[in-house]
């Protein structure tokens, strides 16, 4: 039986090899081939979905495993070895970032019409969020969806959406009134192929290349009335509490990744060799992976603390967003440091080292930048 560790049960550790055997045996082995095509084929959701991965927390009436939220960390963990962030990013979008609101405040025409084909891995999708003029700043959004006769006309501008360019609907955050500040904010869910939805262009990023990331426009596109999703209104608070779980998830994959480029950088330490010994007995390469292993272990436990929790019924924005800052820079700075040790080998395109250090800048922005995890952190200090 496989050895447990806190929070995870026996239960998960089986999860966990099964996932890890079918990333291994069949993901890994074409990251090379995906990040220069800048995309992984949609099949990929469609055999993740078969194996019931995109739906480890939802109940079995929607074809999910009627797991806990813990499953998803272990998914989220275990992603990282397909050797693409990219591919792990856009699977995270489906599971636990444009979905989950659709279960939480659908209603059961949408969970049936949606949720369920998105288990399925037959619906990819994508959540829209972001503008030119609005990131973190949530509410400062410009996209409106304005009721008229037979439902909403939304209006406006999208961009750095994950899966945007092959998406076959999107969770849409758009204003619905002016005025109204973050009481003005609704949530919709969108068909792609509606008239006046437009992915406008796929973006040439830094790193996560095999994920597609487009910047979408909406003209006049009519959606009729069953879109909305939740309360009118309500948007901004639903659309925050789906931020927690994006940023937990992110956290554990950020972290779960740094430990694998430790790993990748030990196990160089021990072969590579100067001045007729292997790198890994010169002191300051033994205490830079020291040092590596250390912070990995600390803020993994704050992920398990924060993700536990969660998985008890608590909604710990504290921890969360603790988490999602001490990961960030922790992996930035573990990945960095592991590219060092492999020196110009690591700064080479023929060792996936540098991949994962161009990968791992992308924590730090977004899901809510270091910046603003420290606002939020401050305040609820009383600050």
């Amino acid at each position: 039986m496989p050895m447990t560790r806190w929070p995870f049960t026996e239960e998960h550790e089986q999860l966990r090899k099964s996932i890890r055997d079918f990333v291994e045996a069949e993901l890994a082995p074409h990251a090379e081939e995906w990040e220069e095509a800048s995309a992984f084929p949609d099949f990929v959701f469609e055999r993740l979905g078969e194996l019931g991965y995109l739906g480890l927390a939802y109940p079995e009436e929607y074809g999910g495993g009627g797991g806990d939220y813990l499953c998803n960390v272990v998914l989220a963990e275990e992603m990282t070895r397909c050797n693409s962030a990219g591919l792990a990013m856009g699977v995270a979008v489906q599971t636990d970032m444009a979905v989950p609101p659709l279960y939480k405040f659908g209603s059961e025409e949408q969970k049936r019409r949606y949720l369920v084909p998105a288990v399925a891995g037959r619906k990819i999708f994508c959540l829209g969020i972001s503008e030119p003029d609005a990131g973190s700043d949530v509410a400062g959004i410009k996209t409106t969806a304005t009721k008229t006769d037979g439902g909403w006309l939304i209006n406006g501008r999208k961009t750095f959406i994950t899966n945007g360019a092959r998406a076959h609907a999107m969770t849409l955050v758009a204003r619905t009134d002016k005025d109204a500040g973050h009481q003005g904010i609704s949530l919709f869910v969108v068909d792609t192929d509606t008239d006046g939805f437009r992915v406008e262009k796929t973006l040439d990023k830094v790193g996560m290349h095999s994920s597609d990331t487009a910047e979408i426009t909406f003209t006049d596109m009519l959606v009729p009335d069953e879109a909305l999703l939740g309360k009118e209104g309500e948007g901004f608070y639903n659309i925050s509490w789906e931020l927690q779980g994006e940023r937990l998830i992110g956290a554990a994959g950020a972290i779960a990744g740094a430990r694998r480029s430790m790993e990748a950088a030990l196990a160089y330490a021990k072969e590579r060799k100067t001045f007729g010994k292997p790198i890994g007995r010169h002191q300051a390469v033994r205490h830079a992976l020291a040092d590596m292993a250390t912070e990995i272990e600390a803020a993994q436990q704050l992920v398990y603390s924060a993700a536990w929790k969660v998985a008890n019924g608590e909604y710990p924005v504290r921890e969360i967003s603790m988490a999602k800052l001490i990961t960030g820079e922790v992996a930035w700075k573990v990945v960095d440091k592991a590219l060092q040790l492999f020196g110009g080998y690591g700064y080479s395109m023929e060792f996936p080292i540098q991949r994962a250090w161009r990968d791992a800048r992308l924590i730090r922005i977004g899901g809510g930048t270091d910046e603003i995890m420290r606002e939020v952190i401050g305040r609820m200090e009383g600050l």
